[in-house]
């Protein structure tokens, strides 16, 4: 099963904080609908700035406890390595599943009658 090592930031990108999931989507979309339990709503984590899709779980579980243990500069240089603007990578990721959707709709041919 594939799993997903990803770095999510606030607006401001003041926090930077490192997860890993199965579902990135799904663990996407909940940071943005949370609500603001943990903090304001400036500080709230709602940009997925970096991510890598992994094989196994033991591959992600060695590759998430090595950038935990990075400082700010090593994930800012890992960052900014493959998203020199830091921006939200949610928007691509939404629409690349979107159209994956709309392939595995067979489309309807609809043909005259004889």
């Amino acid at each position: 099963m594939k799993r997903f090592v990803y770095v999510i930031t606030d607006r401001n990108r003041t926090s930077l904080h490192v997860g890993m999931s199965s579902d990135l989507l799904k663990t996407i979309n909940f940071y943005k609908e949370m609500p603001n339990l943990f903090f304001d709503s400036a500080s709230q984590l709602s940009r997925l700035i970096y991510f890598e899709e992994l094989r196994t779980e033991e591959v992600a579980l060695h590759r998430f406890n090595l950038i935990c243990k990075f400082t700010r500069a090593q994930k800012e240089k890992l960052i900014r390595d493959v998203n020199p603007d830091w921006l939200d990578l949610a928007i691509g990721l939404s629409y690349e599943e979107m159209m994956l959707q709309d392939e595995r709709m067979e489309p309807v041919k609809i043909g005259k009658a004889a």
